[in-house]
């Protein structure tokens, strides 16, 4: 049974930092592009940011320099950094897992709560 189990999240203030992690089963991990998506409120879930198998990564360009995805190849991990937290970025985000020559996710963390607020 695949697999994407979330943690991280929480309340910070605007202008704060907070990191996600996901730990996707291990056959996911290695040959899948992995990525964290983010639903707020009435809005459409959003892509954030992916990273493949090799390292590569792209970002939404609301996130670009501020967030940060990486991956632990011995810890089967992959994680989402963000600073530079905005109210904007208050969503429930999620990770993702797709086949590399598909567009869309095909398995999903069951999400984790993000809020900036002061």
């Amino acid at each position: 049974q695949v697999q994407l189990m979330e943690s991280g999240g929480g309340l910070v203030q605007p202008g704060g930092s907070l990191g996600l992690s996901c730990a996707p089963s291990g056959s996911i991990f290695n040959s899948y592009v992995i990525g964290w998506y983010r639903q707020a409120p009435g809005k459409r879930r959003e892509l954030v940011a992916t990273i493949t198998s090799g390292g590569s990564t792209k970002y939404a360009n609301s996130v670009k320099g501020r967030f940060t995805i990486s991956r632990d190849n011995a810890k089967n991990a992959v994680y989402l950094q963000m600073n530079s937290l905005n109210a904007e970025d208050t969503a429930v985000y999620y990770c993702s897992a797709r086949r590399v020559f598909i567009d869309s996710p095909e398995y999903w963390g069951q999400g984790t709560q993000v809020t900036v607020s002061s």
